[in-house]
């Protein structure tokens, strides 16, 4: 054991570079893998990194108006319960905007929100005294009201007539978010601007948020609380369950996503940690075979391998957990923002501690391996096992030497392909992280263009428009076509129905008639005909696959305790209620109850038309008696994930510049022999730069290439497969223009261009003396 450390400890000395090297490697592979943690846990579960910023609590307790403030207060003394806030006044009302409307929880509200359930504002600002008429809104209801900060929101004001309120900021929480038609979205006003709205009695009321030492406890902390209130005094009781529940089921195509881009950065990460010990390991055959010729025994040798690479494994562990805990917060853009929130986050701590124990587990291991096979190399003979045989040049390669082709490229094609094993191997790793890139353009470019894609898998429709306050259908329909933007209208409805063997309901929806056909956009089968006997619909991949149907099938659905037989034609891209609905026509839905009327309209829009621009000029010509929504598409967490993507291109691309690294290395090291042939014959410093370079770009290229063509391939699918297991549906995948795809190949090729110059110049300039050294 003394020998094998004495032996590690001086070649330490003697190969610093090479040490210093797997060090650093070492440290960004952590660091990638640690931040691709971070953007998991930052974007997998949008509403658990809400929760733990804005510190959100357990359990909301609604209790009507008329309640004792002081029983509400009693309810921070509640066994289990840590923190509150509130008790808070709200009013139940009906807001407005120029382009829509919603029904709002108005929350009375300090200019300091407190600890507990503190609204994260993501846009604007916070409640402040300057602006005593102001009014922060909860991102869904924000989006329902197409609000942004600095537009004006009204609500009813008694007799001193509708009072106008500025958005002062929009704010995300761990609450319940807005649902049209079933649940109002909460706006946070300060106690004054509350005083001057006016509620009907049986709509005003208190809230206080509980936050338990057990998240888990929240029946008893309900029953406590209804207790202590009475039964009559709770009106409504919601916890974090229920709202994990609703926010994670709208997230499941982008947690899919990210699932598949972890795995894949740790299959990229451990091929470059791979392949930077098996380069190591290669280039010590000449002293293993001395090694081995003054009677150390192949177990020997892979433990000195093993001391050394787990040693500098440690190290480069250690000190990537050191500097993303001090600097991770403060790189920019999402990753850093990830990085901040990640620390707060559940399985922190096991995250931390697991990656690079598991990132040393697998050095140790390919170490190992690497050693072992390097142990059984023969002590001679030693140059022709320390350096494999060159093969001779090509008659293509004398041509065009003949034919004055510039010799660095004809020697540095000669030097990127001749020796076509480690060739395909050196491209076939490099081309792995921009595979991946690829994909995530991919991804980037569906999150992109599916929610306005109406011609291609996106909703036919733009907006969705519904009568309110005496307007009727035949009205609210002529009020839409009138506007010069609006080129279609058609009447629906959403009925709740049970199919065969399901507790649960589904949606069935009415849209279109007979004579005016909805345009479903199909990406299997076909559209309902008109003229069918049969009364045909398309539904979404969620629903088939619940029922366990396939395109062609019948289908026998329950509307309130009526039969409804449907025939499935197609197929259609739904992003709403996890793909579980079935749409048909008006007319069929009106043969089984021909009472039934539309309760909504779907408008389509002129190409190039703002359909909130829209939206607010059919809301003025209404008088406001028009509820006008955008038609659902990937527009939720988009933002988010775009960032998330982004930055897991960089994880990638700094997995890539390490595997790029080493490939340099190895390509240095297993020319040796010939740069010393090179400078023989009389090439200058200069033009041997210049075969290295050009190996390394004629590399780079072809993965490059590999990885784009074959990353276009797999992101298609990948995205649909995933949308068809989320229920979305196959078919939403759209692949990144061609423009960006050679601007990946560019910039590719270019990087390791210029990563190879340092090299080539220190290798061009080492004196034939120490390249003789190194062969022989």
């Amino acid at each position: 054991m003394r020998a094998t450390l004495r032996w590690a400890h001086a070649d330490l000395r003697t190969h610093r570079g090479e040490a210093l090297f797997l060090v650093l490697a070492t440290t960004g592979v952590v660091i990638a893998l640690l931040l691709a943690s971070a953007l998991f846990g930052y974007a997998a579960n949008p509403w658990q990194r809400v929760f733990t910023q804005t510190n959100g609590a357990h359990v909301w307790i609604h209790a009507r108006g008329d309640a004792d403030p002081a029983d509400l207060e009693r309810l921070r003394d509640l066994d289990g319960v840590t923190a509150a806030t509130g008790p808070h006044r709200t009013a139940h009302v009906t807001a407005r905007t120029d382009a829509a409307r919603a029904d709002v929880e108005l929350r009375a509200a300090d200019a300091d929100p407190g600890p507990t359930a503190r609204p994260q504002v993501v846009r604007g600002r916070w409640l402040d005294t300057g602006t005593p008429d102001g009014v922060v809104l909860q991102a869904g209801l924000a989006r329902a009201l197409w609000a942004e900060p600095g537009d004006t929101v009204t609500v009813p004001g008694g007799a001193e007539g509708p009072r106008e309120l500025t958005v002062l900021g929009i704010a995300d929480t761990a609450e319940r978010d807005h649902r049209a038609g079933d649940r109002p979205g909460v706006g946070w006003v300060l106690p004054g601007a509350l005083d001057r709205v006016t509620a009907p009695a049986d709509r005003l009321g208190q809230v206080v948020g509980l936050r338990l030492a057990d998240p888990d406890d929240t029946g008893y902390a309900v029953q406590r609380a209804v207790t202590l209130l009475g039964a009559d005094g709770v009106t409504e009781v919601s916890d974090w369950k229920q709202a994990r529940a609703e926010a994670q089921s709208d997230d499941r195509l982008l947690g899919l996503l990210l699932v598949t881009f972890g795995l894949g950065a740790l299959l990229a990460a451990a091929l470059a940690v791979a392949g930077a010990i098996s380069t190591r390991v290669r280039g010590h055959l000449r002293d293993i075979s001395v090694l081995k010729a003054v009677g150390f025994t192949p177990g020997q040798v892979v433990r000195i391998f093993l001391v050394q690479h787990v040693a500098f494994a440690l190290l480069g562990a250690a000190l990537a957990v050191a500097l993303l805990g001090t600097l991770g917060g403060r790189f920019p853009g999402r990753i850093g923002e990830a990085v901040s929130i990640w620390r707060d986050l559940p399985h922190h701590t096991a995250a931390t501690l697991a990656v690079p124990a598991a990132a040393v587990l697998f050095i140790g291991l390919a170490t190992s391996l690497a050693a072992w096979r390097a142990g059984r190399v023969p002590p001679v003979p030693v140059a022709r096992g320390a350096v494999p045989p060159a093969a001779g040049m090509s008659r293509a390669a004398r041509a065009a030497l003949g034919r004055r082709v510039p010799p660095a490229l004809v020697l540095g094609w000669r030097a990127a392909f001749a020796r076509r094993g480690r060739s395909l191997t050196a491209v076939a790793r490099l081309a792995l992280p921009l595979l991946l890139i690829t994909v995530a353009l991919s991804a980037w470019t569906t999150l992109d263009r599916v929610p306005s894609s109406a011609g291609d898998a996106g909703p036919a429709a733009t907006l969705s428009a519904r009568a309110t306050e005496g307007l009727d259908e035949r009205q609210a329909a002529r009020l839409l076509a009138d506007n010069p933007d609006v080129t279609a209208v058609y009447p629906g409805i959403e009925v709740a129905a049970l199919a065969p063997g399901q507790t649960g309901t589904i949606n069935l929806r009415g849209l279109g008639t007979d004579a005016r056909p909805y345009p479903f956009t199909v990406v299997e089968g076909r559209a309902p005909s008109p003229s069918a006997t049969d009364d045909e619909a398309v539904a979404g991949q969620g629903l088939l696959d619940l029922l366990d149907l396939e395109v062609g099938d019948w289908v026998r659905l329950t509307v309130e305790g009526h039969p409804q037989i449907l025939h499935i034609v197609g197929r259609t891209i739904e992003t709403e209620q996890g793909g579980r609905v079935v749409t048909t026509s008006l007319d069929t839905l009106a043969e089984r109850d021909p009472g039934l009327r539309p309760a909504f309209h779907q408008v389509q829009l002129r190409p190039g038309a703002d359909p909130k621009a829209v939206g607010a000029a059919l809301s003025r010509a209404s008088d406001g008696r028009l509820e006008i929504h955008e038609v659902g598409g990937l527009n939720e967490g988009r933002a988010v994930m775009r960032g998330v993507l982004a930055g897991l291109a960089a994880v990638l691309a700094l997995i890539g510049l390490t595997e790029l690294l080493t490939t340099i290395s190895a390509g240095v090291r297993d020319r040796e022999r010939d740069l010393l042939a090179l400078k023989a014959i009389g090439l200058t410093p200069r033009q041997i730069s210049g075969v290295i370079v050009t190996a390394t770009g004629l590399t780079a290229l072809a993965a490059a290439l590999t990885g784009t063509l074959l990353g276009t391939l797999v992101g298609r699918w990948l995205i649909n497969e995933h949308g068809r297991a989320s229920g979305i549906g196959a078919g939403i995948a759209q692949s990144p223009s061609t423009a960006v795809l050679l601007l990946l190949i560019a910039g590719a090729t270019a990087g390791a261009v210029a990563a190879s110059l340092l090299p080539a110049a220190r290798a061009a300039r080492r004196r034939p003396a120490d390249t003789l050294a190194a062969v022989v």
